[in-house]
């Protein structure tokens, strides 16, 4: 099935957008990349570079640019979504009449709606209608992958020739992707992998020391695999690339915008502050406002600390206070809560 897909439409002209389209031009597949600004689409033609999110890497010349919906999804044979989760349903619906009902789709978005506590997919399925949907997600920051150094992803469906199609369609000697089943883990991973690293961007801030991280990010990873346990998630998902491969690259890279936003609150500027001055969007933030906010459903899921990274950045708590809070609660066993097969 991997040579059915010939043309591909990606949504979405952010760094990790343009990546895609340059990799799947790259491979031999007519890709149309998407902007919502018709100036922003004549800048990326012209220069052949987007100079405002992924600036100093040429894109290929065979790589189309349109603003148009309808021309941008002609005769395409998959769509890949990688809009901002909080600017997606909007996206969808002008997509809405310009795709056919049964055209797979793949979202390489990573975050939770704050209005409906919804995931990217379920967003998509819910304006475009029910049809094919799969997830690519993993430890990919855009800024190495555009230059061909080596990373692994996952995509994850229930569809396996989808699967298959898409792994087929993005894989090349620098860009491997696995297949995998579970849509639903690698997506909530996705999601929440960004909120732990807002906290390890705040333990850095602190300068508590790398004891301290490697907890977090150990304790993060439980956190996250029992929320997703909780919402029908496999937890051996949570401890693959979708999972820990993203969290160590989102908690300790350089290029992280979650990693950097917690590192700037931990040395005492205000989240007002550091998104006035960002370009681009840190998901974590969002997905953090999303996981407290009226149309949460956490149930009796314990997330001790995503809870404190709510209270840091939306409640005005003090981060070395949070920290204190969190060694103080109650001894417990290590995978207590945690339920499921590994």
């Amino acid at each position: 099935m991997q040579n059915d897909v010939k043309r591909v439409l990606v949504l979405g002209d952010g760094s990790w957008g343009t990546t895609l389209a340059k990799l799947l031009s790259e491979n031999g597949v007519e890709t149309t990349l998407w902007s919502a600004f018709p100036e922003q689409t004549e800048e990326l033609r012209e220069r052949r570079e987007n100079a405002r999110f992924l600036p100093g890497v040429r894109l290929p010349d065979a790589l189309q640019f349109s603003a148009d919906p309808y021309s941008a999804a002609e005769s395409v044979d998959m769509v890949v979504s990688v809009v901002p989760t909080q600017f997606l349903r909007g996206v969808a619906a002008r997509f809405e009449d310009a795709l056919s009902g049964d055209l797979p789709i793949v979202t390489a978005t990573k975050g939770l709606e704050i209005e409906t506590f919804s995931t990217p997919s379920q967003i998509l399925a819910d304006v475009l209608g029910a049809r094919p949907i799969a997830v690519l997600t993993g430890p990919s920051h855009a800024e190495e992958v555009a230059r061909g150094l080596p990373a692994s992803v996952v995509v994850a469906c229930e569809d396996a020739a989808l699967a298959t199609a898409t792994q087929h369609a993005f894989s090349n000697e620098s860009f491997r992707v696995y297949t995998a089943e579970d849509r639903v883990g690698a997506e909530l991973a996705a999601a929440l992998k960004n909120v732990i690293a807002l906290a390890a961007g705040i333990s850095d801030g602190l300068e508590l020391g790398d004891n301290a991280k490697a907890a977090l990010l150990t304790r993060g990873m439980v956190e996250m695999a029992r929320f997703g346990a909780a919402r029908g998630a496999q937890p051996r998902t949570f401890f693959g690339l979708a999972g820990f491969g993203d969290l160590v690259t989102t908690c300790c890279s350089k290029h992280s915008r979650n990693r950097a936003v917690g590192e700037a609150i931990g040395r005492g500027e205000t989240l007002e502050q550091i998104l006035a001055r960002m370009n681009m969007v840190a998901e974590g933030v969002w997905t953090t406002k999303a996981l407290f906010g009226p149309e949460s459903d956490l149930g009796d899921t314990a997330l001790p600390i995503a809870q404190e990274v709510h209270s840091i950045l939306f409640e005005g708590k003090d981060p070395r206070a949070a920290v204190l809070d969190l060694m103080r609660r109650e001894l417990v066993g290590e995978m207590d809560g945690l339920v499921g097969e590994l």
